[in-house]
């Protein structure tokens, strides 16, 4: 049964511009092991992996129907990908679709949440 659906997307230039404002932006989106990903990545491929994890977490968020905020922080969610390239979040209570996109100017995220066990 479908808990919920969430879908988010961010402009990359307005990113691009967040981080070249606030460069420790990545570190409050992204998780530790996020983070290890990200600087590994050259600065337009930084760009793109921070706006399309931004996308997802948001998503997520409306997908619980909680958004970010006060029940739910960048940090509480945390986007791994399969060996074979597939995100996923990781570690929640729920089994988690996820679908992340990009073009030239924009990141999208799609996420469905299904309950199980009942």
């Amino acid at each position: 049964m479908i808990h919920g659906i969430g879908l988010d997307i961010v402009e990359i230039d307005r990113i691009a511009k967040l981080l070249e404002r606030q460069p420790k932006i990545s570190s409050r989106v992204l998780t530790e092991r996020e983070q290890k990903q990200f600087e590994l990545l050259g600065k337009n491929r930084k760009i793109e992996f921070l706006a399309g994890r931004f996308a997802v977490k948001e998503a997520y968020a409306k997908a619980l129907g909680c958004g970010i905020g006060r029940e739910l922080s960048f940090q509480n969610i945390e986007i791994l990908k399969e060996d074979s390239g597939r995100p996923y979040i990781y570690n929640s209570d729920y089994k988690v679709h996820v679908s992340i996109t990009h073009t030239k100017e924009y990141a999208a995220a799609q996420v469905v949440i299904e309950k199980t066990g009942e």
